[in-house]
């Protein structure tokens, strides 16, 4: 009988490259936090040596830990990390020595404590480091003794620390504008992706290329959730910090691309859904199916087209052009032009026209103007 070589060196071999991978990932992420992790330093031992030289604190740790968390590595934009921080660790405060007067110490005093502030931190606001700030700062007060100079001076280390994360980020912040850019590439370019594989699914008669062209989609949802909240940061800094104020507009448009990129990626999940099931209804003619995947193909090149103008990767490509583009596969999109007669391959038309108006208003174009360029039903 022939012999099986053992499949112990195949496991080490995967689990070396696994390590590679993990490794030079960590590296990168590591290169690329080098000046934020040296300003939470300094921010962070700052804000503690401030409230002890200077207010006469003992230990004030608050100062510190609300210094690195305003200034975390998060998305959020700071200035609410920092209110959540400071209201947070105030009303914690408040709420445990409230019920440590009426309760008493003890541990299931403490277990009732945690519970309440949770709940009331749940109803007060949604946010994970309020809550979080709220339910350790009451059980903090029931179970450590009480610092010198009240119980409220761990709520000032704490906006201490705050301030100093806030100084930071408006008088060395990094550019708004940089972040957002690579955000809007990277979700445009898996959109194109979305709209290529749809139209491969068509060329090659395959629903399976249909239902990864939706998998796809779906997974692009909490990068794009991710990426509007760093928008959000990215907008806070532009208004308040000085030295990018005047991006500030930049900014705004690109929170508005991205609402309409993430409406576009929505539509596009809609349509990959309907094209799967009209291929495997053979809803769509040869024809139709040539047709239909000539427009997918060329509505992924100008959706290529649009990262690179909104970016400024590539000079030669601009935003005019792009729309061009869009405006010239828009007037296309009606069933008789495309030789499709069925109603279920009807439907996708209409479908691709939703998400032509998308592309179309991410491009700049007036609402109604995008759609007047789709021909008349």
């Amino acid at each position: 009988m022939p012999e099986f070589a053992p499949a112990e060196p195949t496991r080490v071999a995967a689990t070396f490259s696994f390590l590679k991978k993990r490794t030079q990932e960590g590296a990168r992420r590591s290169a690329s936090s080098v000046f934020h992790a040296l300003v939470m330093a300094v921010c962070a031992v700052g804000a503690y040596y401030f409230a002890e030289l200077v207010l006469g604190h003992q230990g004030p740790l608050f100062a510190a830990t609300s210094a690195i968390v305003a200034l975390g590595f998060t998305r959020e934009p700071r200035v609410r990390r920092v209110l959540e921080v400071g209201i947070g660790c105030t009303i914690g405060i408040a709420v445990g020595d409230m019920l440590l007067h009426w309760l008493g110490s003890g541990i299931w005093q403490a277990a009732l404590v945690v519970f309440l502030s949770i709940l009331l931190a749940r109803f007060l606001d949604s946010g994970v480091i309020f809550t979080t700030q709220l339910a350790l700062q009451s059980l903090l007060v029931v179970l450590l003794p009480i610092p010198t100079g009240g119980p409220f001076t761990r709520s000032l280390d704490a906006v201490i620390g705050g301030c100093f994360a806030l100084a930071a980020t408006f008088l060395i912040p990094k550019d708004p504008r940089r972040q957002p850019k690579d955000d809007l590439k990277e979700v445009l370019h898996q959109l194109s992706l979305v709209l290529r594989e749809c139209a491969a699914s068509l060329s090659y008669n395959d629903a399976t290329t249909a239902w990864h062209a939706l998998a796809r989609a779906r997974g692009q949802q909490h990068r794009i959730d991710q990426m509007r909240q760093g928008l959000r940061g990215s907008v806070e800094i532009a208004k308040l910090a000085p030295m990018y104020r005047r991006h500030l507009n930049e900014v705004a448009g690109m929170a508005r691309l991205m609402l309409r990129v993430d409406y576009a990626m929505r539509s596009s999940r809609i349509l990959a859904r309907r094209l799967a099931s009209a291929i495997n209804n053979t809803a769509l003619s040869d024809a139709g199916m040539v047709n239909l995947a000539e427009v997918l193909t060329g509505t992924a090149a100008a959706v290529d087209e649009l990262g690179a103008a909104v970016t400024g990767s590539k000079s030669h490509v601009s935003l005019s052009h792009t729309r061009e583009s869009l405006a010239e596969i828009a007037i296309r999109l009606h069933p008789a032009t495309l030789e499709i007669t069925r109603m279920e391959g009807e439907t996708l038309v209409l479908l691709f026209r939703t998400l032509m108006v998308d592309l179309l208003e991410a491009a700049n174009v007036e609402p109604s103007e995008a759609r007047a360029l789709l021909p008349d039903l």
